[in-house]
């Protein structure tokens, strides 16, 4: 098990299923987690998360938001040691139908909050050794289906910022990193598809354990990396 010890991880989207079970895994690693998000947190912490620092109304989209909510971590834990940007959203629809609107808003909630909340984040992660950042793309970014153009092209874009960000940074002992789940085991996307076959999917914990790797020692070496995590799909 990769030991992440009194290192201080900020999740973006904190509060989603993803967000959520992610931070569980990386408490339960030892790190010390704060969680960033738009809307107000309305349920209880799960026990892993019991004194997690919850950082919210924060606009990842708008840069002034984002420093605002990365400074408000640093000071209220002494500093940051890792991002993990799992903030964003998913929509279906073709090109024939849909709205030009939607790639646009695809690539801010995709990109663009990634984009900002590195950017606040570059000089605690940078103050360090071995400071992290992890993306969340998705398999989609490799290759679009019907329907997931707008989708497909913001994380590709985000497997592009991952790489411009890590040799930005490889000489400071920052590593930049994406995973690319297919299907996330979550509740929305059972509603969604209650006709498939769960266990092919990835779990979210899963897919947690994979990002707690990237943010050990043991990933030190690994960097612009985008990494596919595919469940048996």
């Amino acid at each position: 098990m990769n030991n992440l010890e009194g290192k201080i991880v900020a999740v973006t989207g904190g509060f989603g299923s993803l967000g959520l079970a992610t931070a569980g895994v990386l408490a339960g690693r030892g790190a010390r987690v704060a969680l960033i998000g738009h809307g107000r947190q309305s349920d209880a912490l799960p026990a892993p998360l019991d004194n997690a620092c919850v950082v919210t109304g924060i606009d990842l989209t708008d840069a002034k938001s984002a420093q605002k909510g990365i400074d408000t971590i640093v000071q209220q834990m002494g500093g940051l040691h890792a991002l993990v940007n799992v903030a964003g959203a998913f929509s279906w629809e073709t090109i024939a139908d849909g709205s030009v609107d939607t790639w646009q808003s695809m690539f801010d909630v995709n990109v663009k909050t990634a984009l900002n909340a590195s950017k606040a984040a570059l000089a605690p992660l940078s103050a360090g050794e071995g400071g992290r950042i992890v993306n969340v793309g998705a398999l989609a970014a490799l290759k679009a289906g019907m329907g997931m153009g707008a989708y497909a092209a913001s994380k590709s874009a985000l497997i592009r910022l991952t790489e411009a960000l890590a040799e930005e940074l490889k000489d400071k002992g920052v590593t930049v990193n994406a995973v690319l789940p297919s299907i996330i085991d979550t509740a929305p996307n059972r509603r969604d598809m209650p006709d498939a076959d769960f266990a092919r999917w990835v779990k979210p914990e899963a897919l947690g354990a994979v990002i707690a790797f990237l943010l050990s020692p043991d990933a030190q070496c690994i960097t612009g990396a985008a990494i596919p995590v595919t469940g048996r799909v």
